[in-house]
């Protein structure tokens, strides 16, 4: 945390007078954006991007019409394995976007507004792989852990039992329907978003 903080910093007297200055400015409305990304392995240090959707959320308003949602250009490590997973083959990925484009695009819809995700940790990291070298700075904004926050909720419920974290029991036990088919970017950034806006209305998990 301490480590991010100072790089936070010096990232944002780098970029002063950049066009991304305002990302670094801080947020004092209420959206929130809700982020997924398909990629091709588990390992950070190694995934590439595959697809990047992003949602907003305003309040507890989920607003479906002012959504990001990119397919790139096919990466050179897209695997039979990690196509079984986001059912993504080389031949949908025709006429994607250039990573460097997708990025601009993603930096401009998120601007310096709260991410929220399911492992949301493990987006930013992969993102901030690519994102560092091309534009000079690291996500600066402020997480969010879907996970936690369920966790958190349920703690206060039922204190003596061990939820289980995986995102389809969240939605089943939240009565959240899977937007589209799970492993889509779009489909999984709008139902984190719909879970998000039912735990901040209080919802009990069933």
């Amino acid at each position: 945390m301490v480590l991010k903080t100072i790089r936070t910093a010096t990232d944002r007297w780098s970029q002063k007078n950049s066009e991304f200055a305002f990302v670094f400015e801080p947020y004092t409305g209420d959206e929130i954006i809700a982020l997924d990304c398909e990629m091709t392995s588990l390992d950070t240090q190694k995934a590439e991007l595959v697809s990047i959707a992003a949602v907003k959320i305003k309040g507890t308003q989920v607003l479906t019409s002012d959504k990001l949602d990119i397919k790139l250009q096919k990466p050179e490590n897209l695997t039979s394995e990690s196509i079984k997973v986001h059912r993504i083959r080389g031949v949908d990925l025709l006429g994607g976007e250039v990573l460097g484009d997708a990025l601009k695009q993603l930096l401009e819809f998120v601007g310096n507004r709260p991410i929220m995700g399911y492992n949301i940790g493990y987006d930013i990291a992969v993102l901030d792989r690519f994102i560092r070298p091309r534009f000079g700075f690291s996500l600066p904004n402020k997480t969010i852990e879907l996970s936690q926050c369920y966790l958190a909720k349920m703690q206060r419920a039922v204190p003596d039992i061990e939820p289980n974290l995986q995102f389809e029991t969240i939605a089943k036990k939240l009565d959240v329907p899977m937007v589209g088919q799970r492993h889509t970017a779009l489909g999984d950034a709008i139902t984190t978003a719909l879970m998000y806006v039912r735990l901040l209305n209080d919802a009990l998990p069933a």
